[in-house]
């Protein structure tokens, strides 16, 4: 009996050489739907919601949204997600003066996210052509991004990097390695993963002849995993030097919430010296330990205790009675008439200011603390006039040297940027001091300065601590796990002890070399890109 010949199945070498097709770009309104979803991802990341595992998921729906599309397209999608996620992210700066502000911030805010969205468009071509480098790219263009949007217009405004949406995260540990540019490249990263195991599912769907097309959605998977658990392997904190120190903070809280808590200066600084005097008492008791330094917060003297007797008689008052020096949030007149100075001020015991110990706010904000451009500035809302006096930038960093501990102070909105805290650090600082006042605010903007106070704590190794007129104020350790937090639009007076730490960081040594190596990678990579673009096919 004849067996028939076996059928051969024989392979076209040449369609085997082939390349599966790529895919097209997503549909325009599945692509604007995922940009609107990827801002509210981001937004989430952030307090007071806190989902940071929803950070890099953002990242993914922006980057598969704009890959492949045009740059116009690209950069429509970039500004959807801005929208979406600065609009309700700055939604404080609405509350008391207006929408306008909150308005132009937000948009302008957007702009950035929109010509982020025109660089991942423009570099499709690279990760096509090269697909495993598909997330370091994206997480050098995040960087990019971030290192301009935190120096443009007039000095630049950091809210809402991704960093500062990790302060629980297992990436926020990087910060000692690489500060906030480095958990944010790591966050977008994490983002890319997501997004090139997605889109290679996808395109395996499409050819279900692909042979191991699980193995990079695997490695892909296996890289998160690898990414995050490293991430704890991080050590924290700097070596502990021995010493400690008790502080406390006074929350001394306002009568009334908004702009108008300038006009309420004698009762907020009342506010401040009568809890002060409350302590001393509570200390004479027993009932709460000694300090060895007291902090207020921002704004706590609106009133210029060198200039007015009775307000500096009030502070020396509270100070006398406590017994040790208190470092009070001051806004002095000049140097210059119409001019006026956001200070932290060290006022002793029995000798009061001590101006050798002065600390100049150095980055005033815009159209907040100083009009830049007045007159056009008007021209757009004549609520700029409620400015009545600019605000001078200081030039010395915020290290102010006390009896028991030297400080690394900033005012409010400089915790934000990096080189004005890390100077305090080189300067010698052992203690981090964020001096805020959120009475303009809202609870959820002092929850994401907060977040901000944490990440600087574990980039410097540093303990820290925000001290709030209505709160949030708290201590952060060298980890960033925070204590003692208050509540908002209250009262409150803590005290803690904290070890002290010495020694620096890798990140407080190196500096801002990690940010300007990865903004250098996007440069490339965008260069990379024009000569694939040049290239014909």
């Amino acid at each position: 009996m004849t067996v028939p010949d076996s059928p051969v199945t024989t392979v076209d070498p040449v369609a085997a050489a082939t390349p599966p097709p790529r895919l097209s770009p997503v549909r325009l309104p599945v692509a604007l739907a995922m940009a609107v979803a990827a801002g509210l991802a981001l937004l989430l990341a952030f307090p007071p919601y806190g989902w940071w595992p929803l950070a890099p998921v953002g990242v993914a729906l922006l980057a598969a949204a704009t890959h492949r599309r045009r740059l116009r397209a690209g950069a429509g999608l970039g500004f959807v997600t801005g929208v979406a996620l600065f609009a309700p992210l700055l939604a404080w700066t609405n509350l008391h003066t207006g929408y306008l502000p909150w308005v132009l911030l937000s948009l302008l805010q957007a702009g950035y996210l929109a010509l982020l969205g025109v660089a991942t468009a423009w570099v499709s071509p690279l990760v096509d052509r090269f697909p495993p480098v598909w997330p370091v790219v994206t997480g050098v263009l995040w960087v990019g991004q971030e290192a301009l949007r935190d120096r443009t217009p007039f000095g630049g405004f950091p809210w809402g990097r991704l960093a500062f949406g990790q302060d629980d995260s297992p990436l926020l540990r990087l910060a000692a390695l690489g500060g906030a540019p480095l958990v944010t490249f790591a966050v977008a990263v994490t983002g890319g993963l997501l997004v090139a195991a997605g889109w290679w599912l996808v395109q395996a769907r499409r050819q279900p002849t692909a042979a191991r097309w699980w193995v990079p959605v695997a490695g892909a998977g296996a890289a998160v995993v690898v990414l995050l658990t490293g991430a704890l392997l991080v050590p924290l904190g700097g070596s502990a030097s021995g010493g400690s120190v008790t502080v406390a903070i006074v929350q001394g809280n306002v009568p009334r919430l908004g702009l108008d808590f300038n006009a309420q200066r004698q009762a907020v600084l009342d506010n401040h010296v009568d809890a002060t005097i409350e302590l001393a008492a509570q200390v004479a008791a027993g009932a709460r330990p000694q300090p060895d330094l007291v902090v207020w917060p921002e704004n706590s003297s609106d009133i210029d205790p060198l200039r007015n007797p009775a307000a500096g008689a009030r502070i020396s008052a509270a100070a006398d009675a406590v017994g040790v020096p208190i470092l009070v949030g001051a806004v002095l007149s000049g140097p210059e008439q119409g001019q006026v100075r956001n200070a932290g001020l060290l006022w002793r015991p029995g000798t009061g200011p001590d101006l050798e110990q002065l600390y100049i706010k150095r980055h005033p904000v815009p159209f907040a603390e100083y009009v830049p451009m007045r007159d056009i500035a008007r021209m757009v809302s004549k609520q700029v006039d409620r400015v009545r006096a600019d605000f001078v930038a200081g030039t010395a960093p915020g290290v102010v040297r006390t009896p028991a501990v030297v400080l690394g102070d900033v005012i409010c909105f400089e915790v934000a940027y990096d080189g004005l805290v890390r100077d305090t650090v080189t300067g010698g600082a052992q203690l981090l001091v964020v001096q805020t006042n959120n009475a303009t605010f809202d609870v959820a903007e002092a929850r994401q300065q907060l977040a901000m106070v944490r990440l600087r704590a574990v980039e410097h190794g540093r303990p820290a601590l925000m001290a709030s007129t209505v709160g949030v104020s708290g201590f952060v350790t060298p980890d960033g796990r925070v204590s003692d937090a208050t509540g908002f639009n209250t009262r409150a007076v803590v005290v803690r002890q904290l070890t002290l730490t010495e020694g620096r960081t890798l990140a407080t040594r190196i500096g801002m070399l990690p940010e300007v190596l990865l903004a250098g990678l996007a440069v490339a990579a965008l260069a990379g890109a024009a000569v694939l673009r040049r290239r014909p096919g």
